[in-house]
Formats: C-alpha cells, structure tokens, sequence
C-alpha cells in the first residue's frame, strides 16, 4: 500500500477514535464560555444540535456493536455527552448548580455506573467533576471548595455505591441462570442417558459446555427426550382413559441401574413423591426380580403405591416390569380408586403398553443415530468441498484446519510436511496461542510423536491423552503448548505418509472415540488434496520452468516480458531486454560432449540469477539463448548489468575431463524508450544487438542502435 494512503488512513483511523471524546470536551468548554458570557441564541441551537447527533449516532453504534474492545469507549462518548447536555440544562434552570435541578446529574452519572463498563464509567464520573469545577470557579466565579467538592464526593458515592451493587446484581442474576440452564442440560442429559440415547458420561470433568460439535447434540438430544416425553405422555394417556385408571406412572432405571426416577407420570392428585426409589421396594422389586407383571388389591396396594408421598386411597396397584432383550429398563405402574383387580385381558394390554413405550426409545435411538450421521456426513461434505477448491498447499492446509474445527474444538492445531529427500519434518502451519514461533521450524526424524506417527501411520497418543513432561510432540527443542489433550493423526496417501494433523486443546478428553473416526476420515481427505496440491504445483512447474537450468522456459518467459511490457507502457516507465549467446558453444558439445554443454548452460543460468534483481525476469529462450528483462532500468543501467553477466562469465571455470575449460557470452541490449511500446520489436532489436556483438568479435555487450538494424539477418 502507498505510504500516503496508510498515513490518511491511520489519521481517519485516529480522528473517528478521539472525536466523540472531542465532541464532548468541546461541549463542556461550550459551556464554560456560555456561562461567563451567553453567546447568540443560533449558536446555542448549532452547538446543541451537534451534540444531540453526535449521540445519536454513538447510540446507534452502542445498539449494535458487541465487541468489548469497542463499547468502552461508545459507553463514555455517551454518558459524557449526557453529563454535559445535563449541565447546560442545570445551568438554564433556576438555581443552576445550586438549585434543586442539580440532582439530574446524579441520575446521569448513576446511570453510567450501572450500564457503563467500569473505565468509561471511571471516565464519566471524571469528566463531571472535571466539568463543575470549570464552571464553578471559571465562569461562576467560586473560590472556595464549599460547593464543588461535596458535590464531586456525592457523584463518586452514588456511582461507586450503583456500581456495586448493580453489578453485583447483574453477576447474581448471571449465575442463577447459568446454574438454572446446567441445570436443565444435566437433567435432559441424564434422561438422555437412561434411555441409551447417549453413551457414558466423557471423561471431561467441569460444567456443562454448548461448544461446537457439543451445541449439535445437545439440540439432537433435547429433541430426542422431548419426543420420547410426548410418545410417553400420548400412550398413558389413552391406557389411563381407557382402564379407568387413578395414576399411571413410568420408572425408569437411571444409568447405574440402582434407582428409578419418575419419567413419566399422570395423575388426578398432587400428592406425588419426587423420588428417587430403590430398586428393592415393594412392588418395584418384585416385578423387576420376577420379570412380569405384580397385582396387589386392597390394603396391600394402598400401602406399596411408591410414587404417593401421601396415600389418596388406592384399591388395585399393578406394576409391569419394562424388558428390553431380557434387561430391564424401568417400571410401569398404574393404580386405581376401587379395589377391583387388573383382569388378564387389562394386564395383558398394560404389558403391550410397555412395549410401545420401549419401541418409541428404541425408534428415538435410531432415528437419533441417523441424525448424527446426517450432521457428520454434511460436515464432512463441506470439509471435502473446502479441500477440492483449494489449488496450493498453504490452502490446504488452511482448509484443513478450518475443517477439524467442524468437528471438535482445540486451541492448538499444526500441520507438518515430510521432506523425503532429506528425511527432514517441517512444521508448515500453526495455528494457536504462543505458538507462532514453531511456524517453519524443520527437525529430523526422531522418536517424538509426529515422527512416531509417520513411521506407523497410526494416531497417537492413545485416547488423546497428551503428558507434556514425559512426551515430545515435535523435537526436543520445539516445545508445544502444555495441554492434557493432544491428537497427532498421519496424512497418509496409498499407504504412502506425507505428513501429520497435531491438535490440541486444553479441555481433558477432546479427542474421545466419538470424534476420533470422523478426525481420521478428514486426514485422509486432507491427504489426497494435499498429493493433488503437489501434483498441481510439480505440472505447473513442468509446464513454465526449463528442466535442466530451472528458469522459466520460453512460453512463461514470453507471458511474464508481455506482462511487464504492459505495465511499463501504462505507467510510461523504462524496460530493458537482454539476450545471452554462448560463444562457440558447438565447439563445447562436439569436444567436450553433451553433458559437459549441460554443465555450462547451467553454469551461465546460475550467473544470471545471481546478477538479476528481484524484480527482473530471466529464462532459458532455448539452447544456449537467454533472456533477461529488467524493470525500471534504461540502456545505462542494463549495460552495466550485461556487463556484470559477461566478466562473471568469463572467469567461471568448469572442469572436464580434458582440463579447465572457459566459456565466454555475447550479450545484446534493447530498451523500451528506443525501440517502442510492442515486444517483438523491442525483442527483434535486442537480437539485432547479439548479433552484433558476435559479429564484432564476440565476449562483448551492445546496446542497440539504428547501426544494428538488419544484423541478425
């Protein structure tokens, strides 16, 4: 970018930071003036219209910004706005900053240390007082402390005491809904679990988390106890109506299978027991111990109802045990007012019950299994588009990255290359906090971790369990980030290892077997986009670089000369060519052989790209012809360059077979300014020159002149 344009955009950068503050300090000292000589009313209306905009917009800008580094500074543009919108209207009352209007600054200044952060409202309650003491002893003429100062101790009173105590509130009210809401989660995850909806709880110890892949789950989740709820709830609904039925309540074995928790229950009463109830009681350990359904009638059944915390009177109590492959899940219990015990035909429907009950669970957990599936596959589907659109390396690298992050979260990521030819690792892409200073760092083949997973195209640490003291990641001197959960997976392609994928997270169990398949399922992808981004670069390379100096070949020569021809046209700048001729150079092939007139070209090819700037383009035309283009350089400049070529030439000595051997070139030389705007006259004029350098004894350079015309003819 142009100097200029970054230094007008850091001053705008700078002006839009101060001018609300600027805003505000220039409407107090505003006031200052009005209140030591009242200025023209239009100038008070122009001054009061700027501040009321100026808050509008920082209002605006309050409403819809929610980056804390940002609203600190909106917070007190604000209320340093209303203070001194305030004072002018405490000052236009009766009294002024003695009179019974002045309390309107309290509220102001209580307002701005309730709903201000603490450094704009530091900053608020600075700018108040900093405002009355201007007023008062400039424009009004005090000389003592016995106003301004009890006012100054009254607004810090008032806006420390609101601070407290609303920010106190406000961290109260945030605690009981965040404990009310992991609260909800942990019931409808335990509910999740004794319905086999979800496996055992992770290893990961600490409060319940809506992080990426877990916020999906939690959702699947919840709609999944919810369905099962209303299946529950629509089933004993119709077999309460249609048995006559006082309660039907269903128990269901939590995952330690020692307790049963109400999951279910309708009933005409509200005196129900919370529960939980053991699974030896009564009429709950009977039916669960013998497998099928238990009666009781009369006062036996009054007595054993486990789910009363007060009998209302029961006279029939039948319990059905819930089996599932022979194991069972839970209880159903159901009682009615009189004492007329459950026919056969009434216990053989409470037991189908049961089982359309247990197939509404079963059908949650597939279509719950499928959803999961769905969720991954799609997942996967955007991770494999984001790796097949990137072209290079460093973008699959990034793709990779952003795609793992689909799948778990971490706070350390890298990706490492092998280098086969020298057995060497590279630390390609680093993503994390203190972690930068590992991006490019090569180390050998070693016994660390991601040498480890090379050799063995397996993932390592097992479960993803990662102990900083006693296992190397890297090398011994490439220190990671100390996390207790790190997965370090092989990219492997045809059984052939390129490289790893090594993150990391400071959370325990992040790399669990729920996310680990789908992990290894994208460094698989991540592999085969990476071949492919290699196989691109290595054609791409054949097809505009000559095989045997390494320099662009004619084709990408001519491309890359058009290129800056064009640009040097349109912003009128010089341009120079230069064409390099071995000398005698069929001499070299026919004493010396073939191989030997390889070593020299490349020996020139290596003199050319030590003398050409960065800027320059230079390659191979084709045998032992070399083009080199020089921007910004007029015939002065590429002379003394062509120069330079030739010197440097002529002192390399190369060794054969047969002795030393020397090698000199001719150099010819056009420039834009002297042969025009288009490439094959500025090319065919720097030929003209070769020619007559070879002409002129050869081991020379020649700049083009009219004299050079028809030479290479």
């Amino acid at each position: 970018m142009d100097p200029l344009v970054r230094a007008s955009l850091a001053v705008q950068q700078g002006v839009g930071k101060i001018l609300g503050a600027a805003v505000s300090l220039g409407a107090g000292a505003y006031l200052v003036y009005w209140a030591l000589d009242p200025p023209p009313v239009w100038l008070n209306l122009l001054v009061l219209g700027v501040v009321l905009a100026s808050l509008a917009v920082r209002i605006h800008r309050r409403i819809r910004c929610l980056a804390t580094q940002s609203t600190a500074r909106t917070d007190f543009e604000i209320f340093s706005h209303g203070i001194a919108l305030t004072y002018a209207g405490v000052l236009h009352a009766p009294g002024a900053l003695e009179g019974p209007y002045y309390a309107a600054v309290y509220v102001v200044t209580m307002l701005a240390a309730g709903f201000a952060r603490p450094a704009a409202a530091t900053g608020t309650i600075a700018f108040a007082i900093l405002l009355e003491a201007s007023i008062g002893y400039v424009a009004l003429g005090y000389s003592g402390g016995e106003t301004i100062w009890p006012h100054a101790a009254l607004i810090g009173v008032f806006a420390l005491l609101n601070m407290a105590i609303f920010h106190a509130e406000i961290a109260r009210v945030r605690r009981l809904s965040r404990s009310r809401i992991e609260g909800e989660l942990r019931r409808m995850k335990e509910a999740a679990r004794s319905y086999r909806l979800v496996g055992a709880p992770s290893r990961a110890v600490g409060p319940v988390s809506l992080g990426d892949r877990a916020a999906d789950d939690d959702r699947l989740l919840s709609s999944g106890v919810d369905e099962i709820h209303e299946a529950l709830r629509f089933a004993m609904a119709l077999l309460r109506e249609s048995l006559k039925l006082q309660t039907a309540a269903l128990l269901w074995l939590d995952p330690s299978g020692k307790r049963l928790h109400i999951q279910e229950i309708l009933t005409d009463h509200d005196v129900i027991a919370s529960g939980p109830f053991g699974v030896r009681d009564g009429i709950l350990a009977a039916a669960l111990a013998q497998g099928r359904p238990v009666t009781l009638v009369g006062p036996a059944a009054n007595r054993h109802a486990p789910y009363y915390s007060v009998s209302p009177g029961v006279g029939a109590l039948l319990a059905t045990p819930v089996l599932e492959n022979g194991h069972a899940r839970g209880v159903l219990v159901v009682d009615r007012g009189e004492p007329d015990p459950f026919t056969s035909q009434e216990e053989e429907l409470i037991v189908d019950s049961t089982q359309y009950l247990l197939r509404a669970v079963q059908n949650e957990r597939v279509f719950l299994q499928l959803e999961r599936t769905k969720i991954e596959q799609s997942k996967l589907y955007r991770a494999v588009g984001a790796l097949s659109a990137a072209a290079s390396e460093a973008e699959v690298m990034e793709a990779c990255v952003g795609s793992a992050r689909e799948f778990t979260s971490f706070d350390f990521a890298a990706v490492t290359l092998l280098h086969r030819s020298s057995g060497e690792h590279e630390i390609c892409a680093v993503s994390g906090q203190d972690a930068e200073h590992l991006a490019g760092q090569r180390f050998p083949h070693n016994s660390g971790l991601v040498s480890m997973v090379v050799a063995n195209r397996h993932a390592l640490p097992y479960r993803g369990d990662h102990d900083p003291q006693r296992q190397i990641v890297f090398a011994a001197g490439l220190r990671t980030p100390a996390m207790p959960s790190l997965l370090v997976l092989p990219l492997t392609d045809r059984d052939r290892a390129l490289g790893t994928l090594v993150l990391g997270s400071h959370r325990r169990g992040a790399f669990g077997s729920a996310v680990r398949p789908t992990l290894e399922v994208l460094a698989s992808h991540v592999a085969v986009s990476l071949s492919n981004a290699r196989m691109v670069r290595r054609l791409e390379e054949l097809a505009t670089t000559d095989g045997l100096t390494g320099l662009l070949n004619k084709r990408a020569l001519q491309d890359a000369a058009l290129q800056k021809l064009r640009s040097a046209n349109r912003f009128n700048r010089q341009l120079a060519v230069m064409i390099v001729d071995l000398d005698h150079f069929k001499r070299v092939n026919d004493v010396h052989g073939h191989d030997v007139g390889d070593i020299v070209i490349q020996g020139l090819s290596r003199v050319l790209q030590r003398a050409k700037r960065t800027t320059d383009v230079v390659g191979r035309f084709g045998g032992e012809e070399f083009v080199v283009v020089c921007e910004e350089t007029d015939a002065r400049g590429a002379a003394l360059l062509a120069e330079r070529v030739r010197v440097e030439m002529e002192e390399t000595r190369f060794h054969t077979e047969l002795g030393s051997l020397t090698v000199t070139c001719s150099i010819g030389i056009a420039t834009r300014s002297e042969t025009g705007s288009e490439w094959e006259a500025l090319f065919k004029a720097a030929d003209e020159a070769l020619y007559a350098s070879k002409r002129s004894g050869r081991n020379r350079v020649t700049a083009w002149s009219a004299r050079c015309s028809g030479c290479a003819a």
